[in-house]
């Protein structure tokens, strides 16, 4: 008989829980479900970003059951990994529990890119780009996190 493994709890943080850690989540839970439990959470919460949405969709990741939400609204998670992906909550990390190790992965932020491009294929390239650059780096977890890995601050 085979002893379950437990999964490593994996919490995607970024500034507002919209975008990047969005497709963090869902790549994670995509990709490297039978390993990651994945969470994502925002320093405060803007809402889904529906290019986010749409583009993760293409690539065949659904979003829809996903919501914008801050740690506190996860409750009480022990992380193994806090992955911070943008430079605003790597600089603005809620301390967590010695035992979590927090590391910063940083992607660019689609929304603030493309802030002033229309709706339509150029803003939605950008998104790609960044939704393909997060599944790159999802694609080397759990190995990736370790080696990324510094002790909290």
């Amino acid at each position: 008989m085979q002893t379950p493994v437990s999964k490593l709890k994996v919490l995607f943080l970024c500034t507002g829980n919209s975008c990047r850690s969005q497709m963090a989540e869902g790549w994670t839970r995509h990709l490297r479900s039978e390993v990651i439990e994945p969470y994502s959470a925002g320093i405060e919460t803007h809402g889904m970003n529906p290019h986010a949405v749409a583009v993760m969709a293409e690539a065949g990741v659904d979003l829809s059951g996903q919501r914008s939400k801050t740690p506190a609204d996860i409750g009480q998670v022990e992380f193994d990994y806090v992955v911070t992906v943008c430079g605003h909550a790597d600089e603005n990390c809620p301390v967590f529990s010695a035992a979590t190790k927090v590391i910063h992965v940083g992607f660019e932020d689609p929304p603030k890119l493309t802030e002033h491009v229309p709706d339509g294929e150029e803003k939605l390239a950008v998104y790609r780009r960044v939704r393909d650059e997060i599944r790159n780096f999802i694609e080397s977890l759990p190995e990736g996190l370790a080696s990324a890995a510094k002790a909290p601050t």
